[in-house]
């Protein structure tokens, strides 16, 4: 049976094939964003001053439709930086989540702070497009490759200066498709058959993460609460999207949700 992520990578295989007769990788090369120098996410959610939450700016999903159409990229990452995060997440495919390598780029001329390009990474060209563009980080996912893949894309994203952030559904996909080039392990909490959620999957995770990587929770964080029952299990950054851009101005409800953390962890202490 055909899955919404058989369809996307589908189509990305025929949208990565078209891209590179219009944008050769010589020509992005050129581009300035290509040799300036990147900002390692894996530091900045270790440094003990912010709470390691990695905004996210995505106007649409396939579970969820429309979630935020209206936005500036430009106004909606500064203030996410202004609120306190410790990155941004920037969602660059069009077809099924109506981002753009433009917002990237956007999100890239107005701030210093990693930033991660969240795409269905399938080639080692979208990478170069990644680094062209601005980014820090990419994301391999580990459903939709195999872990021979996962360890040439990273090894290729570790020549160019980029980290690489492996995201995981399971205890079979992290043993399976852990490399040596990869530098953060994200536990999404979504089920990418039935897209139900539950944060459970990370507490039984955590522990299966080596110690030297990064770890990183997705999906399902929206509350204090929860966030800071998962620093305390082991996590040092939390992608969030949906929770603050269902909201008029997401970036406020990045700072409210920070401030809460922040009063919640210092009432523990």
């Amino acid at each position: 049976m055909t899955t919404i992520l058989d369809e996307i990578i589908a189509s990305k295989h025929k949208e990565v094939a078209a891209r590179k007769e219009l944008y050769p990788v010589k020509l992005l090369e050129q581009n300035l964003f290509f040799s300036a120098p990147t900002v390692s996410l894996s530091e900045y959610l270790r440094r003990p001053d912010k709470v390691g939450i990695i905004a996210e700016i995505k106007r649409r999903s396939p579970s969820k439709g429309i979630i935020n159409q209206h936005i500036s990229v430009e106004a909606l990452s500064v203030g996410y930086m202004q609120a306190g995060a410790s990155a941004l997440s920037v969602l660059t495919d069009q077809k099924y989540f109506g981002g753009s390598l433009e917002d990237l780029k956007k999100a890239r001329a107005f701030n210093y702070c990693p930033i991660l390009r969240k795409d269905f990474i399938v080639d080692e060209y979208q990478i170069v497009e990644a680094r062209s563009a601005g980014a820090d980080v990419i994301l391999l996912i580990a459903a939709a490759l195999s872990s021979k893949r996962v360890a040439e894309l990273a090894g290729f994203a570790h020549s160019l200066g980029l980290e690489t952030l492996l995201e995981v559904h399971s205890a079979e996909e992290l043993s399976s498709h852990l490399s040596d080039d990869v530098d953060i392990v994200g536990v999404n909490n979504r089920n990418l058959h039935t897209f139900e959620v539950s944060t459970s999957l990370a507490e039984e995770l955590v522990n299966a993460i080596p110690k030297g990587i990064c770890a990183v929770a997705e999906s399902g964080i929206s509350d204090a609460k929860t966030l800071l029952r998962l620093k305390k299990a082991g996590y040092r950054g939390f992608l969030i999207g949906e929770a603050f851009m269902r909201h008029g101005r997401p970036d406020e409800a990045c700072q409210r949700f920070i401030q809460e953390v922040e009063r919640n962890g210092a009432s523990r202490d």
